[in-house]
């Protein structure tokens, strides 16, 4: 039988009472709270690649949709926070299932129901739970379409590190590895995707910058040319953080020398790297 001390006991009772261990989880267990899905990005199907990201790391995700459980206070009882959805709720509804389908196109009674019209959701109380998680030692890994959240929260951008800008339809593009000695990068081949090639406006040193995506077709977007921002790292305070822009699609995420990447990105946000 196995001897536990008296100072372990204690030790375990004690975050046992603080929230910070669940049942049968040992006190070493790294968690991340994932905050997925919006009313362009199904949450089904950003789990079912998020768990490919997270298979044999021994991270423990809780996976929610519930974007008014983010505070400082749920961030507490973990070591990283994911994100993978816009910044827009509907209250109003919105006819669907989603935008990109013709489904509206076929009701007889469309014109009975008003234009959608979104509003955000982040408050400030909840940027600055981000902020503090972060600053405080926490990792934080934001993906494709959460540099949109960014617009609502001055607090949310400075950790975020950027804000959206807009993209064109899917189509291929080549994402460029342009910092490979970073931990996250090293061993990291370029690679293409058919995705959604997002533009952003990006904040920090571009010494942190890690990825490019290029539209080695020439094809451009708006008057941004061909070439966009499409990944950074770094720290804050005493926590890590991490954006990469592909993501709309499972094949996208799944590209893979993108796992490859994203396993490496998150073994670093934990600290592992």
């Amino acid at each position: 039988m196995t001897s536990i001390s008296r100072r372990t006991m204690i030790r375990t009772a004690a975050m046992a009472a603080s929230g910070t261990l669940l049942f049968g989880q040992r006190p070493s267990a790294r968690r991340a709270f994932a905050l997925i899905g919006d009313r362009y990005h199904n949450a089904d199907y950003i789990r079912v690649p998020l768990t490919k990201m997270f298979d044999g790391l021994d991270v423990t995700v809780d996976y929610t949709i519930s974007y008014e459980k983010l505070s400082g206070e749920t961030l507490r009882g973990y070591q990283m926070f994911v994100c993978l959805r816009d910044g827009m709720i509907w209250p109003g509804g919105y006819l669907g299932p989603d935008a990109y389908t013709a489904y509206e196109q076929d009701l007889e009674n469309k014109s009975d129901f008003p234009p959608p019209q979104s509003q955000t959701w982040l408050t400030a109380e909840q940027a600055e739970g981000v902020k503090e998680f972060v600053n405080g030692g926490g990792g934080f890994y934001s993906l494709h379409n959460n540099s949109h959240v960014s617009l609502s929260q001055k607090a949310y951008r400075d950790v975020q590190g950027g804000a959206y800008i807009g993209h064109p339809p899917l189509r291929p593009f080549k994402v460029h590895v342009v910092n490979s000695s970073h931990p996250i990068t090293q061993g990291i081949q370029d690679f293409f995707v058919n995705d959604e090639q997002h533009y952003v406006e990006y904040d920090k040193d571009r010494k942190y910058i890690l990825l490019e995506a290029e539209n080695v077709d020439g094809l451009t977007y708006q008057n941004l040319g061909s070439k966009s921002i499409a990944g950074w790292a770094y720290d804050y305070g005493r926590g890590r953080v991490v954006f990469t822009s592909p993501g709309h699609t499972i094949h996208a995420l799944w590209a893979p020398e993108y796992v490859k990447l994203q396993k490496r990105a998150v073994r670093w946000l934990i600290k592992e790297l």
